[in-house]
């Protein structure tokens, strides 16, 4: 026997998440309240969904990154197949683009949850710095290479949840760490808008498993657009072509022996 909590069909209707589809969640639910209730069990309050969405729109486009270009040369070797440009955008989310994200929610998860109860918020933060410089590893969440030194979502981000209430705990470490973080370096460093995004999903009550899953839904939409745009011009006087072209052009054969 399958058992399963998400839905099922019925001649004359549809039950998801122990909602009726139609009279429950067709015409009162966004996009983005289907993820929050697929993930928590329950439909997002108003502040719940505002600030979700408020999340995903943020990272749905930022120009010409990697993901976007993938997405636009998949369409032009196979423009009848959409989903294939989409998915193809999707497959570079990784620790470099679209990954601080969940990396953020990660340490600042296991930081307040391996922290004793009555530690106070800068001696965790300081804590988090010492692991990562012992490491070696890069703080995730930190840097940018355009938005320096303020990413301007990062304010965004913060302002919302301070007005509709998540600026909680995770958020609070994060910008501890980020306070922390000039101090030891004395500069000035970008508190990125993915990190950002990492702690404001977290006090949302998220777990950071789930982060990369809610980044790519959020970019997929973006993606949309840059297809729509290629379709518009057609095959040959698409960007993609364009780019393929260039590259061909410009790339000199060097054989090895």
């Amino acid at each position: 026997m399958y058992t399963t909590h998400i839905g099922s069909a019925r001649p004359d209707s549809i039950d998801i998440y122990g909602y009726d589809l139609c009279s429950e969640v067709i015409g009162h639910a966004g996009l983005a309240d289907l993820i929050f209730l697929g993930a928590q069990g329950r439909l997002p309050t108003e502040n719940e969904s505002k600030m979700l969405n408020a999340l995903m729109v943020g990272i749905a486009e930022h120009g010409f990154t990697p993901s976007a270009l993938a997405a636009r040369l998949t369409w032009l070797g196979a423009p009848e197949a959409p989903q294939g440009a989409v998915a193809a955008g999707l497959l570079g989310a990784g620790s470099v683009y679209l990954g601080a994200m969940e990396l953020t929610a990660k340490f600042l998860q296991e930081a307040l949850s391996g922290a004793p109860g009555d530690q106070d918020r800068d001696t965790t933060a300081a804590a988090v710095l010492d692991a990562y410089e012992e490491s070696g590893e890069r703080v995730p969440g930190f840097g940018h290479p355009t938005h320096r030194p303020r990413d301007p979502r990062t304010a965004r981000y913060f302002e919302l949840a301070e007005r509709w209430g998540f600026l909680g705990s995770h958020s609070l470490l994060l910008q501890a760490v980020h306070a922390g973080m000039e101090r030891r370096r004395g500069k000035l460093i970008t508190l990125n808008g993915a990190g950002a995004f990492g702690a404001v999903l977290a006090d949302l009550g998220f777990d950071w498993r789930l982060v990369r899953s809610i980044v790519v839904a959020a970019r997929a939409v973006g993606l949309v657009g840059h297809i729509a745009e290629e379709s518009a011009r057609g095959t040959a006087d698409s960007m993609a072509q364009e780019l393929f072209r260039h590259v061909e052009h410009h790339t000199d054969y060097q054989p090895r022996r």
